[in-house]
């Protein structure tokens, strides 16, 4: 069967939050990584703000990514601009990846971007995620400043024009 992305439903919520920070584990090295590794399992409240897709395969989750449209995921962020989405907590479980579940999810964080009439995409991601930042700037994603936290925590920040259908 084909992967299919679409929309979590409830009942994946725990499935599709366990695999997503199962893709996160290997990057955790601190007690704040602990705290934020809880946040990304959290699929449920995630739902409720922001569009959790999912990549399904058999029935089995294989990774998820949640786009923000409209309502920011977390207070401190810095509010959407009005032609902005923004991809977050994108991951896939590591037995699946190298088979293009995370462009999928990719692409179809594009395609619901481009019908809520956003142009631009973008996303964050660390210096430790280099397989990430590779694919993202092999997709066409170009740098943008960092995002700088007061603890030294540093994001780097990606953008990408969304092509008008």
């Amino acid at each position: 069967m084909p992967i299919e992305i679409r929309p979590v439903r409830p009942e994946e919520h725990e499935k599709a939050g366990r695999v997503t920070a199962l893709a996160y584990r290997e990057f955790a090295d601190s007690d704040d990584w602990d705290h934020y590794l809880g946040k990304i399992a959290d699929v449920g409240a995630r739902a409720s703000m922001a569009l959790v897709l999912v990549a399904v395969e058999d029935g089995e989750v294989l990774g998820s990514a949640t786009l923000e449209l409209g309502e920011r995921i977390d207070d401190d962020d810095p509010p959407l601009a009005p032609d902005e989405a923004h991809i977050r907590m994108l991951g896939v479980d590591p037995e699946a990846r190298g088979r293009g579940v995370a462009r999928a999810l990719i692409g179809a964080c594009f395609a619901n971007a481009a019908e809520a009439g956003r142009t631009q995409m973008t996303l964050h991601t660390t210096q430790r995620m280099r397989a990430a930042q590779a694919m993202y700037e092999a997709m066409g994603f170009e740098r943008l400043p960092d995002r700088v936290f007061p603890d030294g925590f540093v994001l780097l920040t990606y953008e990408k024009a969304i092509p008008v259908a």
